[in-house]
């Protein structure tokens, strides 16, 4: 890595995480914060925001997005479906994107990567607007730090070449069941990655999500996989 500075990454339930860059910027993958039951009290609003990336437009991975958009103006990635809706919404600093495009926004740069999960935006009157396709991303710092947020997604075979291309020195995978993988398959996401450290998410938020970081980790201690388990508002750094 190319700098000595570090990124520091926040947990803010479920799927939610907020990056401090080395520059001092910020940047949430995922915007749920307000009605998140895991998202701690302190965390629910912000004070600054820079950069935002949005994987899919379920309620749990976008509620937030517009009014944040209003509130800070960040410069936001997300799939070209979900910016249409995002821009109609008035959201501003808008930039769509596909699967296999890379731009650079603010101090980051973005790839957009496969994910296997629907994408469907609930209205206010209860319809579903279009959402295009869910993704996942892989993000650089200026450091050279790379992490891969696997958005919801059940395991699939690319995710070897995404590890191939990107190497990625963190991976964000979901454990919780139901609605996306178990940790059986995040598991075998891992094995397929080759993954060195990954932080569980999307799990615990709710009853049904029942999948645990123990389970994860038990399944892949012969791997040597670091299963780094965040608890709601705590912190890692790279």
């Amino acid at each position: 890595m190319s700098s000595s500075q570090a990124v520091t990454y926040k947990y803010l339930g479920h799927s939610t995480f907020l990056f401090t860059t080395p520059a001092g910027k910020k940047l949430i993958i995922d915007p749920w914060l307000k009605n998140n039951p895991a998202c701690p009290a302190a965390d629910k609003t912000l004070a600054a925001l820079d950069t935002m990336l949005i994987t899919h437009g379920h309620f749990d991975h976008i509620q937030d997005a517009v009014e944040l958009a209003q509130q800070h103006k960040p410069q936001i990635g997300c799939i070209f479906e979900t910016a249409l809706w995002l821009q109609r919404k008035g959201a501003q600093n808008v930039s769509p994107m596909n699967k296999g495009g890379s731009q650079k926004l603010n101090d980051v740069r973005v790839t957009m990567v496969d994910a296997r999960h629907s994408c469907g935006i609930l209205e206010d009157d209860g319809s579903v607007t279009y959402g295009g396709e869910a993704a996942g991303y892989v993000v650089e710092f200026e450091n050279g730090f790379r992490i891969y947020h696997a958005g919801d997604t059940t395991v699939f075979g690319d995710m070897k070449i995404i590890a191939e291309l990107y190497q990625p020195h963190l991976v964000l995978l979901p454990i919780g069941d139901l609605f996306t993988m178990s940790p059986k398959e995040a598991a075998y996401a891992c094995r397929l990655m080759q993954a060195k450290r990954v932080v569980p998410m999307h799990y615990a938020t709710f009853p049904p999500l029942i999948g645990t970081p123990e389970e994860l980790r038990q399944l892949t201690k012969d791997l040597g996989t670091e299963v780094i388990a965040l608890r709601p508002g705590e912190t890692g750094k790279q």
